[in-house]
Formats: structure tokens, C-alpha cells, sequence
């Protein structure tokens, strides 16, 4: 079977999207790590799948699998990659869309200077918690960006135990469906550094709904200002946030990298 693929990055975060909107999605779980794979397929943190809506006054449906193949609720940076793809396929002429997702509908819109914003709806903060982890007691933020994260604080995200520690809070026990691991380093008021350890991914080079939690964190505890600049391996984000019920919103880059077509092996 053949299967025409794009691959497209937002701030280093990588994707193949896949255009679904005229033949059902029918991969497996297997099939889609092989697609991931940076040696044996196409390589990316995530594959992303445009179909036609399910919701009433949705333009697109939007699904995200992980690396893993592992289906999640929402990713920031693959959202914005997402508009940018709809557009320079001619599926749609609409600068601002209402996309459906397994975490709520999302707002992005094609901003004028080529960048794409995103309302990513209103974050759940549900305050500090400390957890043991290899025999260490970790203080995280749990917020929820339509997914789950558990953001902390640490003086150098360089030296950040991110690689060793994320994968154990990824699936700490506290998590029943796993969560993504963020490691914070506040500059000033209105810039931070950020490494995220994505569950079902690894650490990537940028994590848009991780870069909100962050910030969401960050003001719930009176340590940043919107807006906040968030800086990752990957590129910089923009995230504004006005506190309480209000919705979170995200701008930053999207970029087509190349087409291309895949020989996918049934299983």
C-alpha cells in the first residue's frame, strides 16, 4: 500500500501528516512506529491525521499519534502545522479554523507574517503536588492542556535530569494514562527555558502544550507575566494567558520540510 505523507516541524517538534479526509485512516499501531522510526521509516515525534469532523461546527477532526503509536489527546506545535497544512493542500481557504480534537475543539488561525496562533482553550491547574520518584521527592505543577503535564521548576534546564527522571514520571503511578514530563527555568518575568520529556515520545526539541503548561504554571504561582516567551532546543513560542477561566494562546512557526510517499507493509 502506498501512502503519500508530508513532513512538516513547528519549532523543532517533527510531524508526517497524513491527509485522510478523502479515504478512512486504517493504520495500526505497528504500522505507525514504523513510520516514526527515524532508521526504518520517515522519522518524527508525532504522525498527525486530518479528517473530516465529527463534532457540529468543526472544520477539520485532527487525531495525534505518538511515536509509539499511541493515540493522545493534543499537540500545540501540531496544531499549528496542521493550519499550515490544510491551506497549502487547498483544503480550505479559512485563515481561522475551529478543529476538533480528542482534547476539545481548538481555534488556530494563519497569522499575516506566516506564523499560526492557536486558542488552545482554557488550561486546568490543579496546583503543586510531591511525588516520589527513585527515591526523591519531586514538587511538580499538574496542568492539563487537554493533555496531561507535571511541569518543575529547576535552576538549569541544561543540566536538567530530563532524560533519566522524565521517563520515570512519565509513567509514575500518580498518571494512569502517563504524562508529560516539563522541566522549567524562568529567566525573567516574561521569558523561560523549557525541556519536555513527551510521553510516549521522548524528550523532543519543542512541546507546544508543553510550553503552555509551563507558562500557565509559572503565572498560577505569581512567577511569570503574560506574555511569555518560551525557549526550547527547538525555536522560540509565544504564550499568553490572562489567568482564571480565560484561554490559553500560542504563536509560533510552521514549516513544510518535504512530500513524500511511503510503501506501508500490511500487518
Amino acid at each position: 500500500m502506498k501512502l503519500a505523507f508530508t513532513k512538516m516541524q513547528g519549532a523543532g517538534n517533527d510531524f508526517v501528516m497524513l491527509d485522510c479526509t478523502a479515504q478512512p485512516f486504517s493504520l495500526g499501531r505497528e504500522q505507525l512506529r514504523r513510520i516514526a522510526d527515524r532508521h526504518l521509516g520517515v522519522g518524527c515525534d508525532q504522525i498527525l491525521v486530518v479528517e473530516r469532523p465529527q463534532a457540529a461546527g468543526a472544520d477539520f477532526r485532527y487525531r495525534i499519534f505518538n511515536a509509539d503509536g499511541g493515540e493522545v489527546e493534543q499537540c500545540g506545535n501540531g496544531a499549528r502545522c496542521f493550519v499550515r497544512f490544510v491551506h497549502d493542500r487547498g483544503l480550505t481557504r479559512k485563515r481561522e479554523l475551529t478543529v476538533e480534537t480528542l482534547g476539545g475543539l481548538i481555534r488556530p488561525r494563519l497569522e499575516d507574517d506566516g506564523e499560526v496562533s492557536v486558542d488552545m482553550g482554557r488550561p486546568v491547574y490543579s496546583g503543586v503536588e510531591t511525588l516520589e520518584v527513585a527515591s526523591e521527592r519531586v514538587s511538580v505543577a499538574i496542568v492539563s492542556m487537554g493533555n496531561p503535564h507535571a511541569v518543575q521548576l529547576v535552576p538549569d534546564v541544561a543540566r536538567a535530569p530530563v532524560t533519566t527522571q522524565g521517563p520515570l514520571i512519565e509513567r509514575h503511578a500518580r498518571f494512569a494514562h502517563g504524562v508529560n514530563a516539563g522541566y522549567m527555568q524562568v529567566r525573567d518575568a516574561h521569558r523561560i527555558s523549557l525541556r519536555v520529556w513527551e510521553r510516549g515520545a521522548g524528550e523532543t526539541l519543542s512541546c507546544g502544550t508543553g510550553a503552555c503548561a509551563a507558562v500557565v504554571a509559572g503565572i498560577s504561582q505569581h512567577r511569570l507575566a503574560s506574555p511569555v516567551r518560551v525557549e526550547t532546543h527547538g525555536g522560540a513560542l509565544t504564550i499568553a494567558w490572562a489567568g482564571g477561566d480565560n484561554a490559553v494562546l500560542m504563536k509560533g512557526p510552521a514549516e513544510t520540510v518535504f512530500d513524500g510517499t511511503l510503501e506501508i507493509k500490511e500487518l
